[in-house]
């Protein structure tokens, strides 16, 4: 094969994952390739060539990226050069619309071929981007059916790859022996707490879902709790929040694990539902922004839920608390219900077993590949 260079752009640690996974699955398949680009420390350790982190400028919310917009302008401008320093065969774009769909425009007006990697989220909200991407980009790869259904119904070329969590999500070890690593009580219900892989997502979620565990504790005596840190957050974010907790709280940063040992999940709408629902644990959706970032997207919102694990469901199987319905009452009041009804968690279990179905065949990452390399 000749020597081919991609240039890969990926935001945020979910982002960062495939395309680390990405990375490994070209480099298996053409060991000579060249990758660059922007990432994480995953990509970094999977072969490609990192010119800009952008876990340093993980943001949400429209007042979030106000503040950071000068340094968001000096990044497209530092990537626009090193796209014309590499001048790379095909740029691939991971998720994170709103740097990836204004940055395509430049990739466009190079000349340079352009594959969409994981679709942004425009079938839920902000369906007017659909424009952008049928004019700048060339091939759109996705992960869920409906989205290949979608795109091709605006004469988009679309792939379904099926989901690469799928080849991801596998915890360390079986619950039992986590239980006996982590020191935990296997008499006792634990739930998990899963607040997100953002700093503004932690700082709103956090405190949430520890005074909800406070109701809970005291409805249900015997429980214990693990809160998973990822690993693009620092600890020291967690402490104060946590320091003065009456919660029997064990700390992991591995989430597969945390979820692996839960009874239940509390966990923050994102890529966790869905790998909440990958290992089958009954769970409660929760999410919360800024009075601003709500209000200017909630105008926009065209589907019913929020939680990934209900869209490809087409229907609510797991309780959602989002913005002002997020308060600690409702949400324990729901835990507390379904954590003292077997019946209910089994429906639940059921109906999660049937999204993982909808998540296609493992080898994603091994296919969406395939696809780059054929399509340069």
């Amino acid at each position: 094969m000749n020597e081919k260079t991609i240039f890969i752009v990926a935001g945020e640690y979910s982002g960062d994952l495939h395309g680390a996974g990405l990375a490994k699955a070209l480099k298996k398949i053409n060991p000579q390739i060249k990758l660059c680009g922007a990432g994480g420390e995953l990509m970094k350790s999977a072969g490609v060539e990192i010119y800009y982190n952008f876990l340093d400028l993980a943001v949400v919310g429209f007042w979030e990226v106000v503040k950071n917009l000068k340094k968001f302008k000096k990044i497209f401008k530092f990537l626009s050069q090193k796209l014309d320093m590499v001048n790379p065969d095909v740029v691939i774009l991971i998720d994170y619309p709103g740097f990836n769909l204004r940055f395509a425009k430049e990739i466009k007006k190079r000349n340079i071929k352009l594959i969409y990697y994981i679709s942004p989220q425009i079938w839920a909200w902000g369906r007017n981007r659909i424009k952008l991407i049928r004019k700048f980009v060339d091939k759109m790869i996705v992960i869920f059916k409906f989205e290949e259904e979608f795109y091709k119904s605006y004469g988009i070329d679309a792939n379904f790859v099926g989901h690469p969590l799928l080849d991801i999500v596998k915890p360390s070890l079986p619950k039992s022996e986590l239980l006996k690593r982590y020191n935990l009580s296997p008499d006792k219900k634990t739930i998990a707490l899963l607040p997100g892989s953002r700093e503004t997502e932690v700082r709103r979620h956090l405190p949430l879902m520890l005074r909800t565990g406070e109701i809970i504790q005291k409805k249900i005596p015997a429980v214990q709790f693990i809160l998973c840190r990822s690993p693009s957050i620092s600890e020291d974010i967690f402490f104060p929040y946590i320091r003065h907790s009456p919660l029997n709280i064990t700390q992991l940063t591995n989430s597969y694990d945390s979820i692996e040992l839960a009874d239940f999940v509390i966990v923050a709408s994102g890529t966790a539902t869905l790998e909440t629902a990958i290992l089958g644990k009954p769970m409660v959706i929760i999410y919360k922004t800024s009075f601003l970032t709500w209000a200017m997207i909630k105008p926009q919102i065209k589907i019913p839920y929020i939680g990934l694990v209900n869209i490809v469901a087409g229907e609510k199987i797991v309780p959602e608390f989002i913005q002002y319905e997020a308060n600690p009452g409702k949400i324990s009041q729901k835990v507390v219900d379904i954590l003292t009804n077997q019946e209910k968690q089994t429906e639940i279990k059921r109906d999660l077993c049937k999204i993982k179905e909808k998540l296609g065949e493992p080898g994603a990452t091994e296919r969406a590949a395939k696809i780059i390399l054929d399509y340069i």
